[in-house]
C-alpha cells in the first residue's frame, strides 16, 4: 500500500499544533493592581503558531489586551485568555487583585452621651427603625431577639431564639425584622411589632449569616470573610457580592453592618483594634477607619467582656449608638476625620 508522504506528514504536523497549542504560549501580568492602573497582558507565542483568533474576559467580561482600571469592583478576579487555532482553543485562567488607589481616611469620636446596656447581650445585630432601637443577641441558647429602650437599656419586648439557632445581625426593612443566624443557613423574618415569625430564607454562596443592613432597596449581608453580598428584598437572593479592600489588603471578618448617608459602616470581629469601618457599598473600598479605642476601657470589666460590636445610626439624632458584646453601655458618639 502506498502513502502520500506529504499528506502524512501534513497530519501530523496539524496533530501536533493542536496537541501542543497550550503548551506553546504563556500568558505573563502583574497579580495586583490599584484602580488607575493599566492591566497589560504578555502572550508569548513559544513556536510561533497562527491563531485564528484571541479574546480577553475579566470576570466574564470581554476587554481588550490593554484595560485601564477605573470604576471597577475591587478584590479578587479572574482573567481568561481564550486562544483559537485549527478549530482548537486553549484556555490561560489568572488570577489578580485589585486595591484601592487611596488608603482609607482616619476618624474618631466624641461622646455625647451614655446608656445602660444588658451585660447579658452578646451583642450581634444593633440597629434603629422609628427613633426605636432594636438589638439580636448570639450564643446558642441565649440567643434573643429585642426592642430596647435605649436611655434606660430595658427592652420593650424580648424573644428567644431556638437553643440550636446562635443570633447573628439584624436589619428592619416595610415594618419587617430581618434576624441572621450564624451557622445555620436559616435568615428569620418577624413582624416588626408582635415578633411573630412571617417566614425565613436559605443563604446560597455565602455559607455564614454574620452583619446585615439594607438601603432600601437590597440588603448587605456579611458572612465573616471579606465579602459583603447584596440581596434582593423580595426573595433574598444574593444578586452579587463586592469585597472590602483598602489600598494593600483584604478585610476578613467583617461582622456587624450598618447603613448610614449612602456607606457601610461595618465592625470587625476579633481585630486588633477598636475600629470600624467605612465601605463604599458599590465597589468595596474602605474609605474610612473609625478608631473606637477607649471605649471597652469606659464600661465595666467583667470577666465575659467581649470585643466592640454593635453599630446603630440615628438619622433624626444623626449620631451613632456604639457597644460591645456584654458591655454595661452604649455610648451615642459622633464621628469625625483626624486632623
Amino acid at each position: 500500500m502506498k502513502i502520500n508522504i506529504s499528506l502524512f506528514l501534513l497530519l501530523i504536523f496539524i496533530t501536533s499544533c493542536e496537541y501542543n497549542l497550550e503548551k506553546s504560549f504563556s500568558v505573563n501580568l502583574k497579580k495586583e493592581y490599584k484602580i488607575g492602573e493599566m492591566l497589560q497582558i504578555e502572550l508569548v507565542n513559544k513556536k510561533d503558531i497562527a491563531l485564528d483568533s484571541v479574546s480577553y474576559f475579566l470576570d466574564n467580561i470581554r476587554i481588550g489586551e490593554t484595560y485601564t482600571f477605573d470604576n471597577d469592583v475591587l478584590g479578587k478576579k479572574v482573567l481568561n485568555v481564550h486562544l483559537y487555532a485549527n478549530e482548537k482553543k486553549a484556555t490561560f485562567k489568572k488570577l489578580i487583585t485589585l486595591y484601592a488607589k487611596e488608603a482609607p481616611k482616619l476618624y474618631t469620636y466624641k461622646i455625647i452621651n451614655e446608656y445602660p446596656h444588658d451585660t447579658k447581650a452578646y451583642t450581634q445585630g444593633l440597629e434603629f427603625y422609628q427613633d426605636t432601637l432594636y438589638e439580636s443577641t448570639g450564643l446558642r441558647g441565649f440567643s434573643s431577639l429585642r426592642k430596647v429602650d435605649f436611655r434606660t437599656g430595658k427592652p420593650y419586648k424580648k424573644i428567644a431564639l431556638a437553643d440550636e439557632h446562635f443570633g447573628e445581625g439584624i436589619t428592619l426593612l416595610n415594618d419587617k425584622i430581618y434576624q441572621l443566624t450564624w451557622q445555620e443557613d436559616l435568615g428569620i423574618i418577624y413582624n416588626k411589632n408582635t415578633f411573630k415569625t412571617l417566614g425565613s430564607f436559605p443563604y446560597d454562596k455565602s455559607k455564614e449569616g454574620w452583619g446585615l443592613c439594607n438601603d432600601g432597596k437590597n440588603f448587605y449581608k456579611s458572612d465573616g470573610s471579606e465579602n459583603i453580598w447584596i440581596l434582593d428584598t423580595l426573595q433574598q437572593k444574593e444578586l452579587r457580592k463586592i469585597q472590602v479592600m483598602t489600598n494593600k489588603s483584604s478585610i476578613k471578618k467583617v461582622n456587624e453592618l450598618e447603613w448610614a448617608n449612602g456607606k457601610i459602616y461595618a465592625n470587625t470581629y476579633q481585630y486588633n483594634k477598636e475600629v470600624a469601618l467605612i465601605i463604599n457599598p458599590t465597589n468595596g473600598k474602605v474609605e474610612g477607619v473609625i478608631d473606637f479605642s477607649g471605649l471597652k476601657q469606659k464600661v465595666k470589666q467583667i470577666p465575659k467582656l467581649d470585643v466592640l460590636n454593635g453599630i446603630a445610626y440615628h438619622p433624626k439624632r444623626k449620631t451613632f449608638f456604639v457597644t460591645g458584646k456584654n458591655w454595661s453601655k452604649i455610648f451615642e458618639v459622633e464621628i469625625f476625620e483626624k486632623k
